[in-house]
């Protein structure tokens, strides 16, 4: 590794590249015609889209009725589904809060990505409660409202009622941390635009000089609000568990859930993050700031994790079977042998096998074996939502209630649409922000070129021009 150290020229950093390259390379993706890749992921996903829109005034149009819900399972896809994108959209918190307040560097080169990705994954899983409530034009009964018009206030004993404040409150603070850390690069590509984007950046970079006041206040605020954002994480996902967790059904009725679905949507959310930064940076090429060391300190992640959902199956198996409660047994039973076992054996295949195969160093560094896990961690994530919600309602204390869910054709096509509108959304804020923080970037890079040269003060010597030193 090659630093290049100058006195005279712009400040140098690692990989010989200085801050004008960098500047370059980030900014290029957002100024750039787009691509022939990028037109062509932008054609498909506004066509899910469209699909999603189509399903969604489908639903409205006839009601609940149009999905296969039924006298027993009454939570099928849709609150599978919500489950699983408000896991996804952990990760970009995670990365974003949590390892800013920990110093750990090597979250910069991915943190801009996985912070909108928490956002737009966040939209999607909102959806799905927002059209399971039937009458959708009745959605503001959601809201405390006061009861002037009769008794709309809402119960707030329901973990239902704890989930709007819990995912509004998560969205609205990643909204303000994500927005804050662009605030520097958006004015950074307002300096070099030039007719309307001048302006539109103008407008988003809220007046921004690079003042040292303002570099003071934008680091007050990322503390503070990382600072709030820390304790959301645990708790979004935990009162999404609460919603199982305090009911009397077998197989849902347990105090594991809080931890259990906190670790699990870490691991699904680092999961995706991995999945669309390798995408991300092969295409914007971004191979220098999205680097193989950023994507083993992730798969380190995915790997404590995917070990921590692996013991809480574990226990789970073992509390059932120690309790000696013979419904709960029985629950646990059916996930594994029921008719519901296809379910089951991928949950397990996917989340508890494939993860343990970051072990090894090889693997955890190749960007292939990457890719294929991280698209088998999403898979079997949605596998365990699944088997959660529905093989514990589908086999109840009744067996004269006991039935078989299989979806229509309307909840499936929902279910694929949120994912247009998902890559819908980001493809948009590739094409208007940098997808790796540009000022971070070169603090980091100019923390590591300062202390190497400290490191080798009156021990290298360095002309007027400049000096490259090798440095291992």
């Amino acid at each position: 590794m090659s630093i290049v150290v100058s006195p005279i020229r712009e400040p140098l950093i690692m990989g010989s590249k200085t801050y004008h390259q960098i500047t370059e390379d980030i900014c290029a993706p957002s100024e750039k015609a787009p691509t022939r890749q990028w037109i062509v992921g932008f054609i498909l996903a506004v066509t899910l889209l469209a699909v999603f829109v189509f399903c969604v005034g489908w639903q409205i149009f006839y009601g609940v009725g149009a999905w296969n819900l039924n006298r027993t399972i009454g939570w099928g896809y849709d609150i599978t589904n919500f489950v699983w994108w408000v896991g996804i959209g952990h990760a970009g918190t995670l990365i974003s809060a949590i390892l800013l307040l920990f110093r750990q560097k090597w979250r910069t080169g991915v943190n801009r990505a996985a912070e909108a990705m928490t956002i737009f994954a966040v939209i999607c899983a909102a959806m799905f409660p927002v059209i399971h409530v039937g009458r959708i034009w009745l959605l503001f009964y959601f809201a405390p409202l006061p009861n002037t018009r009769g008794p709309l206030w809402v119960n707030f004993n329901s973990p239902l009622l704890w989930d709007v404040f819990a995912i509004s409150t998560y969205f609205t603070v990643s909204l303000l941390f994500w927005y804050t850390g662009l605030v520097p690069d958006f004015a950074t590509l307002r300096d070099r635009a030039v007719g309307f984007r001048r302006k539109m950046y103008n407008v988003l970079s809220f007046g921004w000089t690079g003042a040292a006041k303002h570099w003071q206040r934008f680091e007050s605020l990322s503390l503070v609000l990382a600072g709030i954002a820390t304790p959301l994480v645990l708790s979004v996902h935990t009162i999404v568990s609460f919603d199982f967790a305090t009911s009397v059904i077998p197989g849902w009725h347990t105090t594991i859930f809080p931890p259990y679905f906190v670790a699990g949507a870490i691991f699904s959310g680092f999961a995706m993050v991995q999945t669309l930064m390798l995408v991300t940076r092969k295409a914007l090429k971004l191979e220098d700031y999205i680097t193989v060391n950023h994507v083993e300190s992730m798969n380190k992640v995915i790997l404590l994790t995917g070990t921590i959902v692996g013991v809480a199956y574990l226990t789970e198996l073992f509390i059932a079977w120690y309790s000696q409660f013979v419904y709960e047994q029985f629950a646990f039973a059916n996930r594994a042998a029921g008719i519901y076992w296809w379910a089951y054996l991928g949950m397990m295949a996917c989340n508890v096998l494939t993860p343990q195969l970051f072990w090894s160093k090889k693997i955890r560094r190749s960007l292939w074996w990457t890719f294929f896990m991280s698209v088998f961690v999403n898979i079997g994530m949605w596998f365990e939502r699944f088997v959660i919600i529905v093989t514990s309602l589908a086999r109840d204390y009744l067996p004269s209630s006991w039935s078989y869910y299989y979806p229509s054709w309307n909840e499936i096509g929902i279910y694929i649409g949120t994912f247009g509108l998902f890559f819908t959304c980001y493809l948009i804020f590739v094409r208007i922000a940098p997808v790796v923080a540009i000022a971070e970037v070169k603090a980091i890079l100019k923390s590591a070129g300062d202390q190497y040269r400290g490191k080798n003060l009156g021990h290298e010597s360095h002309s007027a021009e400049g000096a490259q030193v090798d440095h291992h």
